[in-house]
């Protein structure tokens, strides 16, 4: 995701009150309209949706950040905080999907294969991470929050997407192994011990890295008093960690699977693609009965779609009720070059991926998935790289000054 200065402190600065009505309206709209052309369960997505909008910008919530100052710098609070969030994850989701439902709702895991196409899906993602600006979710939050240049991302994403779909039978044909569910491998109880001792020793890891590099660990910036923080944000790490993995649970009860978000923006580009006379239905990809059925129907009907939507209009109310929302139109044209080219390795790299941070990662991992290991230690190789590559489109790379510490 982008870096935290989306959602600093406001310092005072009033609540806007035109983006605030509009996306309240949206949002208010949108679901009622849910609610009549598809279900009340797809109205209740739209709203969990905008609920992970207003948790990721609120407590800016790094997954992109997060690791460029880990890389960079050696500073580990995001990290840790993404350890505690799949701690928690772990606990509330493995036992759930060892059952197979959830409050009488069939539920499963996002488990894929893990090999070839993960690998070298997941490294390209993590440089586009770094170009891009942000992860998934983070492009989302923050188009939602008033980054003109995610904009630009988001619409490259969405293309690299749909040319990621054009050769998945190509990259389904490298060498992989069949979808391996650590719960059902090792049993439940096992699969939740080995998970919660490698989260452990990562967030040990960065520890001892930020300790050896700052002599201690770096200090959080002192958050606001009072009951309107909770309304009008900063939000801490760990508060928001909370929210995301109580948010992906409520998205399991009422979907069946766990969060996720890109497969909807390949099915947007395929959908446009389609619309300017490309023939994407015959691709194999989209010739299979799912995603044909997704490709005929409403966007309406796609429930990543409407979370997704959810997503930038409750990230627009935060940013609203933090005083923060002021779209930049004048951008650097490398800073646009990287967001082309970075949106684009985004998109293709998810697809090959078998999902992004959240789908393949946050997910993958609370499902149990092998391939959502592989996907982070291969996105990590690539956001080393990315972090090298972002002074070269005059991209900054956060480091504490000396004495900072």
């Amino acid at each position: 995701m982008t870096p935290a200065s989306t959602s600093m402190p406001a310092g005072g600065a009033p609540v806007q009150f035109k983006p605030f009505a509009v996306s309240l309206l949206l949002l208010l709209v949108g679901a009622w309209y849910l609610a009549q052309a598809a279900d009340g369960r797809q109205a209740a997505l739209y709203i969990v949706g905008a609920l992970l909008g207003l948790t990721l910008y609120h407590a800016a919530f790094g997954f992109t950040s997060a690791w460029r100052v880990f890389i960079a710098d050696g500073r580990g609070a995001g990290l840790r905080a993404q350890m505690l969030m799949l701690a928690l994850g772990v606990l509330l989701f493995f036992p759930v999907l060892a059952s197979g439902e959830l409050f009488g709702t069939p539920v499963k895991g996002l488990v894929s294969p893990a090999g070839t196409s993960v690998i070298v899906g997941a490294f390209i993602f993590g440089i586009g991470m770094q170009l891009g600006g942000g992860c998934a979710s983070g492009t989302l939050y923050t188009v939602g929050g008033g980054s003109t240049r995610m904009l630009v991302t988001l619409a490259a994403f969405i293309v690299g997407s749909v040319i990621g779909t054009a050769h998945m039978p190509f990259w389904t044909a490298q060498p992989q192994l069949a979808p391996v569910s650590m719960i059902d491998a090792l049993g439940l109880a096992p699969a939740l011990v080995l998970n919660l001792l490698v989260f452990a020793a990562i967030a040990a890891i960065t520890v001892t890295v930020e300790k050896r590099r700052h002599g201690r660990l770096h200090p959080q910036q002192p958050q606001p008093a009072g009951g309107a923080r909770w309304l009008r944000g900063p939000w801490p790490l760990v508060a928001g960690a909370i929210a995301l993995v109580l948010l992906n649970f409520t998205t399991l009860a009422l979907a069946g699977r766990p969060w996720g978000v890109t497969s909807a923006f390949a099915l947007w580009g395929a959908k446009a693609f389609s619309s300017i006379g490309i023939d994407v239905a015959s691709w194999p990809y989209w010739a299979t009965k799912a995603n044909a059925a997704a490709l005929a129907a409403p966007v309406s009907q796609d429930a990543t779609s409407v979370m997704d939507i959810g997503i930038v209009f409750g990230a627009m109310l935060a940013a609203a009720l933090a005083g923060r929302y002021a779209p930049v139109w004048r951008l650097p044209l490398r800073s646009l070059a990287a967001a082309v080219v970075g949106g684009l390795m985004l998109g293709y790299g998810a697809r090959l991926a078998y999902g992004c941070n959240i789908g393949a990662y946050f997910s993958g991992i609370l499902s149990g998935s092998l391939h959502g290991w592989l996907w982070l230690v291969a996105a990590f190789i690539g956001n080393v790289l990315g972090t090298r590559l972002r002074p070269l489109f005059g991209l900054e790379v956060e480091r504490v000054k000396p004495g900072a510490c």
